[in-house]
């Protein structure tokens, strides 16, 4: 048997049965049963590879592969479960979009910023920059994919203005940090690998970094620009 039929026989034995024993019983014929006349010896047979009529398979082996496969399974049931958007079926562009980016922006593998320009709660428009991966961390976003609340800029996001009060504010974030006074206007530099995003719609975002305008029906506007970090050598 080729190493990979043999890797796919072995999962599928682990998968199948919830014991060894069980695992050894079904090698186990009905007419080794009426030589042998005891089960247990029988199941020792089949272990040392003297019957049965399958895959030879050790205890320690089946044991180890069984604790793997449970890890797994857990892994992946607690994967889905910090995913806010698994589950929900966006219909938005903007929602769909944001589902798309979570796992990465959660693990660490990219840091997306998220332009919005909207009316608030009380008709204003306004506009701002919000680090996602921040945002991700610190609030309940089942609300957002599930469509029961509206992701908006806030005064404690990385920038964010108010077009009828004039209120501006700008903070950095655990992930960026804001530069306001530049030649190039608003910039963001990356605290991992200390890359310059740029916002400027005309400018280039920068290296490892990209924007992707969005056509949303919730929104004014939306663009989002990804940042693929990578640590300083």
């Amino acid at each position: 048997m080729e190493p990979a039929e043999a890797e796919s026989a072995t999962d599928s034995i682990i998968t199948q049965f919830n014991t060894y024993e069980d695992f050894l019983d079904s090698q186990i014929t009905a007419l080794d049963l009426l030589y042998l006349e005891d089960e247990e010896l029988a199941r020792q047979l089949v272990e040392l590879g003297y019957r049965g009529s399958g895959e030879v398979l050790k205890r320690d082996e089946f044991e180890a592969k069984k604790v793997a496969a449970e890890a797994s399974r857990l892994s992946q049931r607690i994967q889905q479960k910090i995913l806010s958007s698994a589950g929900k079926d966006p219909k938005d562009n903007f929602l769909k979009a944001l589902a798309m980016r979570e796992e990465a922006n959660r693990n660490g593998k990219m840091t997306s910023v998220i332009f919005i320009r909207d009316k608030n709660a009380h008709g204003q428009e306004v506009s701002g920059y919000i680090d996602f991966a921040h945002r991700l961390k610190t609030e309940d976003f089942d609300v957002y994919f599930s469509a029961k609340k509206k992701l908006l800029p806030r005064p404690t996001d990385l920038s964010f203005y108010n077009w009828e009060s004039h209120v501006s504010t700008s903070n950095s974030s655990p992930n960026y940090q804001v530069i306001a006074e530049s030649s190039s206007g608003l910039l963001f530099k990356n605290k991992r690998d200390r890359k310059i995003l740029n916002v400027d719609p005309k400018a280039s975002p920068g290296d490892n970094s990209t924007r992707t305008p969005i056509q949303t029906d919730i929104y004014i506007q939306a663009v989002i620009y990804d940042h693929i970090t990578r640590r300083k050598a």
